[in-house]
């Protein structure tokens, strides 16, 4: 069922200053989709919007069928924990932990570690971190940091993957990896992936390119099939 956004938009502060408006778009089950704009066009509030991070001010979100601006928290919580995976500029590692006690730290939510323990390992392996699954964030590279970071989006199998400038912070070997990660994460896995970036060029990897103006036209483009 994909996610379904109709009419929304969002206002800060007093008085209001508005940053989105009247944005409606369908982002279909197993996608890949970026999201571009200028600095401030209102792409990383869409984003924080769709992926249940952030309110609304008007309108109506419903992710699977289901209309997350009406769930109580609680359920909220719930939802986003199982259903989502979400990657950002900086990966807030945990600097006490391992790359491996990182990339478990969502299973404790549901006390899975020992199920998901093997499809960590395997994860790690992937993203070519085998060897360094004990070394601390600090014995990490900043691109191994983010691949961690993404590993742990991916240690629950959510259904849906946000990116919020994933490569930001990355040179261009390091960012080339981590867009081969996300789009395998669509392609293979059918993942739906919604990713902002300032990257035209990687951009243009996702399936589809929205772009956002003055938070409130959006121009949907046509990427990589």
């Amino acid at each position: 069922m994909g996610i379904v956004a109709k009419k929304v938009g969002k206002s800060f502060g007093s008085p209001a200053s508005r940053v989105l408006s009247d944005i409606s778009l369908e982002i279909a089950d197993g996608e890949f989709v970026s999201l571009t704009g200028r600095s401030g066009a209102g792409k990383s509030t869409l984003l924080y919007i769709l992926s249940t991070l952030d309110d609304p001010t008007e309108g109506i979100v419903e992710i699977s069928g289901l209309n997350i601006t009406k769930m109580n928290s609680e359920d909220l919580h719930h939802f986003r924990n199982q259903k989502m995976g979400f990657v950002f500029q900086f990966n807030y590692l945990i600097a006490e932990l391992t790359a491996i006690q990182n990339v478990m730290m969502p299973t404790l939510k549901f006390q899975e570690q020992t199920k998901r323990r093997p499809h960590a390992e395997e994860l790690m392996e992937k993203f070519g971190l085998k060897e360094k699954m004990d070394r601390y964030p600090r014995q990490l590279s900043g691109g191994e940091q983010q691949r961690v970071a993404i590993a742990r989006a991916l240690v629950m199998e959510p259904h849906y993957l946000f990116a919020d400038e994933p490569t930001g912070s990355l040179d261009a070997a390091n960012a080339q990896t981590v867009m081969s990660i996300l789009t395998d994460c669509s392609v293979k896995q059918g993942m739906t992936v919604v990713m902002v970036t300032h990257d035209s060029g990687f951009a243009k990897m996702a399936q589809r390119e929205i772009e956002i103006v003055d938070g409130k036209m959006i121009v949907d483009v046509e990427g990589k099939k």
